[in-house]
């Protein structure tokens, strides 16, 4: 336990450092603001000269203890330590690298290559903290809060919050950035849910999980992850036993969260998890009549 907590740490300064190194080496030179407080940071380094590494804590330590106030234990040491790195490694790699980065800007195919790579870098980075049950704090923490108080899911809420950065940016920087700055955000998710999962990006996932500890496994799904589920019944193959299968629909960011859940309460339970393509209903997308006339 003492070893599996020390690489969950180690993850989280090693995911931090990894985003950290997106941000300075691509696309805060290229004027790429790929919405969250690092692109907030970005648009404030370019219009105030204010230091990214500094304006990411400044802007993400008020966030997160209103995150503490309303999610209590959810925003712990994990998440601090993920946000204080972020700003750290942030400020050590603009002194290291400089503020104009590894590639000349002033070529386009830099800046799109930019885009491209701070993109995968970042979203590395990002995957390997929520891996290790933690996030880089920031707007993660104001698209929860959204999430929490409206009918909107979380990936909604967090292409608003990223979505408002992004046309911000494009005032300062341009149309032109703010595309390059969506192309960011999209090679983000993917390489976040590769890390994750090691599969392409879909809005949920559909998780059975078979446990002796069902109960509490479900007590913890509702309380912690404020997701429903179902129970459906199951026997085994081999010893004949039956035992209940809980069925729920998550969001990719609550992979983790769910997994250490299951792990605290039950090291050998049996999960699986399947790619939800689109999930309609409470928590996730309104579920509408079909417009296309199918039947």
């Amino acid at each position: 336990m003492k070893a599996r907590i020390l690489f969950s740490y180690l993850g989280i300064v090693l995911g931090s450092s990894l985003t950290a190194l997106g941000l300075v080496a691509f696309t805060n030179p290229a004027q790429i603001a790929p919405g969250g407080v690092s692109g907030i940071a970005t648009i404030l380094f370019y219009a105030l000269g204010l230091n990214p590494g500094l304006m990411i804590l400044v802007l993400s330590i008020p966030l997160f203890l209103i995150g503490l106030r309303i999610f209590g234990h959810a925003y712990g040491i994990k998440s601090l330590l993920g946000t204080v790195s972020l700003s750290l490694f942030t400020s050590l790699f603009l002194k290291l690298i400089g503020p104009y980065g590894v590639l000349d800007m002033t070529k386009d195919l830099n800046v799109l290559l930019g885009a491209v790579f701070g993109g995968v870098v970042m979203g590395i980075g990002m995957g390997i903290v929520m891996r290790s049950g933690s996030n880089t704090g920031g707007t993660d923490i104001v698209a929860q809060i959204i999430s929490h108080y409206t009918p909107l899911s979380m990936g909604m809420a967090l292409t608003m919050v990223d979505g408002l950065v992004i046309a911000v940016s494009a005032l300062f920087f341009g149309l032109q950035s703010a595309l390059y700055a969506i192309i960011t955000v999209y090679i983000t998710g993917i390489s976040i849910d590769k890390v994750v999962l090691g599969i392409g990006t879909n809005s949920a996932k559909t998780v059975y999980i078979i446990s002796s500890k069902s109960e509490e496994i479900q007590a913890e799904i509702l309380k912690v992850l404020e997701r429903g589920g179902t129970v459906l019944p199951g026997k085994g193959m081999y010893t004949g036993t039956s035992r209940p299968v809980i069925m729920t629909v998550i969001s990719n960011n609550q992979i983790s969260t769910l997994k250490s859940i299951v792990y605290r309460l039950d090291k050998s339970a049996f999960l699986v998890f399947h790619q939800a393509y689109w999930v309609m209903g409470e928590g996730f997308a309104h579920l509408e009549a079909d417009k296309t006339g199918a039947s």
